[in-house]
């Protein structure tokens, strides 16, 4: 493991510090929570968990709030730390960081610099959970989104995935490339809009690591030959100028005629919310895993939150 990232039984930041030992220790506990996850119940008992969300979340949030209080946890909270905080006067995120960590067993953060999780690193006293920084990582998406996959092919090697939609601002599209490339033989085909193309790390990384990928305009150039479809939305508030988001929106919709040129084996999924890259008619298609990958993101933190919660013991 790469020694400038933490070790994930400690804190969790990035996508590229899970080994694949981990995933696989992490997956199997994720397996038996959904099978019983009442028998998980006294796991965090005692236990204040502090959910510090600077940015909107439905899934993340709510299924990480839930996943506390299926383990017998106590949650604090605010969902619009910038405006219900003290960040609102000015506060760094060094100083709430230091602050929130003082008062709780593990702390989740989502903010909207790239690098808020590292700066949230240097102050914080417990165990970090990075639940979304800026447009750069979002780690326990990925970790479901992977187990979603893994559930699917019960394998995480030798698969062509594509990865389709706002590629540039994609915090989920990167932190789910970055996993999947600790896996041979896997495949990356990225489709996307001229200005929201996938970033230079992200190809550079790649290439050091030896994956095949190719960029393509069109999703019908690969759509017979993915295992993995993934849909992401283009993503407004990441666009300070407006003209290149009308550029970009809408450019790929995802339809029952389209997907018919799909593997009968293959699997849609999008990491949530869509606007209108999935037509509804697609969802009761045995295909689509969207919203059961969203379920499995509770079962997974719950995971997450026992392993952290296991070694501070």
């Amino acid at each position: 493991m790469n020694e400038k990232y933490p070790s994930p039984y400690r804190h969790i930041t990035h996508a590229q510090q899970f080994t694949p030992a981990f995933l696989f220790k992490l997956f199997a506990l994720t397996q038996k929570m959904k099978k019983d996850p009442a028998s998980y119940s006294g796991e965090l008992s005692g236990k204040v968990v502090a959910t510090l969300f600077y940015e909107p979340s439905t899934r993340t949030r709510l299924s990480f709030e839930s996943a506390v209080h299926r383990l017998g946890g106590n949650v604090i909270t605010t969902e619009n730390a910038a405006e219900f905080s003290s960040a609102s006067k000015g506060e760094s995120i060094e100083d709430s960081v230091r602050i929130v960590s003082s008062y709780c067993d593990f702390l989740i953060l989502r903010h909207n610099e790239d690098n808020s999780s590292k700066r949230a690193l240097t102050t914080s006293h417990v165990p970090l959970i990075n639940a979304g920084s800026g447009k750069s990582q979002h780690p326990t998406q990925a970790l479901l989104d992977v187990y979603t996959i893994y559930e699917a092919f019960g394998h995480l090697d030798n698969l062509h995935v594509a990865v389709v939609g706002d590629l540039l601002h994609g915090r989920t599209c990167d932190s789910l490339v970055y996993l999947l490339s600790k896996f041979p033989e896997t495949t990356f085909s990225f489709v996307s809009p001229p200005n929201c193309r996938v970033k230079k790390s992200l190809r550079e990384h790649l290439t050091e690591t030896g994956h095949s990928f190719a960029e393509y305009g069109s999703i019908q150039e690969i759509l017979s030959s993915v295992d993995i479809l993934y849909i992401t939305r283009v993503q407004k508030e990441r666009f300070s100028d407006n003209a290149q988001y009308l550029k970009a929106k809408s450019s790929y919709v995802i339809t029952k005629k389209l997907i018919a040129h799909m593997k009968k084996t293959a699997i849609i999924m999008h990491p949530l919310p869509r606007v209108d890259e999935i037509a509804t008619e697609v969802d009761d298609d045995p295909r689509a895993r969207y919203f059961e990958q969203a379920k499995n993101g509770l079962y997974v933190r719950m995971a997450i939150l026992r392993t952290l919660s296991d070694h501070q013991k």
